[in-house]
């Protein structure tokens, strides 16, 4: 059996890289996404260092078409245990590699949807926490692509994505926030931006408030940016329109916003660390561990 086990979710943009020894993680290190990684495999290769004598089990990006090697999407309704029969297996320099694979799954339209990377946080979820492998329970792990997923007795059985974050960061190069003179109050233009969404007003025509309220009505930067979260992430929510309680898989900061628009309506969330869960969701995945 080779040493030390190295798990690492590769996103679009960053990878992440934890050294576990004896059980706990003994180091970690971080490398660019892999929108950015030219080539993936001297990315993987500079983030590990020194690393070696390990085995290595990556999820997220390093099994699209663009990363390392790709691997297959399973179609839901998908079990931890058929997941982690269909990882595949390669050579990294001398080390044994293995690539979780993803899901897909349609919608009632027959629209397809596909995830890769926030699988391993859900069954790392579900391995913390046995509770959540029993039952209906609704997860929510935003990110650049929020993703919403429902789970039954132990599958993920189906999920929808939201292009929140994507949209917002693309938002924040565009002329919204050219006429912007100071710093502002974020928290009052989330606020504001909730209260769009609750209105159902149409996002396109909604979201030149941002710029217009700079102009006319004296705002600042930061309470464009928050409006123009809050406008997002309300219409994310509006759309998914959940009925019960949402369990959120996300870091601290990122899982504030989303608690705050649930409380809007009355909705209840439970918050799991991202980290701690992809960490679990990976560690499954080694067959030595």
């Amino acid at each position: 059996m080779s040493g030390s086990l190295v798990v690492g979710d590769w996103g679009s943009s960053r990878l992440r890289l934890w050294r576990i020894e004896a059980g706990r993680i003994a180091d970690r290190r971080e490398g660019p996404g892999i929108l950015a990684a030219s080539p993936p495999a001297q990315s993987l290769a500079s983030a590990l260092g020194d690393w070696t004598d390990v085995r290595i089990v990556l999820g997220g990006m390093a099994g699209a078409r663009e990363g390392l090697h790709e691997a297959p999407y399973l179609a839901c309704p998908v079990s931890s245990a058929e997941w982690r029969e269909r990882t595949s297996d390669h050579d990294f320099r001398g080390s044994r590699l293995r690539i979780a694979a993803g899901l897909s799954c349609r919608d009632a339209a027959g629209r397809a949807d596909v995830m890769r990377g926030e699988e391993c946080q859900i069954f790392g979820a579900m391995a913390l926490d046995p509770g959540l492998a029993t039952g209906r329970h609704l997860v929510l792990l935003p990110g650049t692509h929020s993703k919403w997923a429902w789970l039954e007795d132990g599958f993920i059985a189906r999920f929808r994505t939201c292009m929140t974050g994507e949209l917002f960061a693309l938002l924040g190069r565009s002329s919204l926030f050219s006429a912007a003179q100071a710093e502002g109050d974020d928290a009052e233009g989330f606020a504001a931006g909730l209260d769009r969404a609750d209105a159902h007003e149409t996002l396109s025509c909604a979201l030149f408030e941002a710029r217009a309220a700079q102009l006319a009505d004296g705002r600042s930067a930061g309470w464009a940016r928050g409006f123009v979260s809050g406008l997002l992430i309300g219409a994310e929510i509006a759309e998914v329109d959940p009925a019960g309680p949402v369990v959120t898989i996300a870091d601290p900061a990122l899982a504030a916003s989303y608690e705050a628009a649930l409380a809007r309506r009355a909705v209840p969330m439970r918050r799991l660390d991202g980290e701690t869960c992809a960490i679990a969701g990976l560690r499954l995945l080694d067959a030595h561990d």
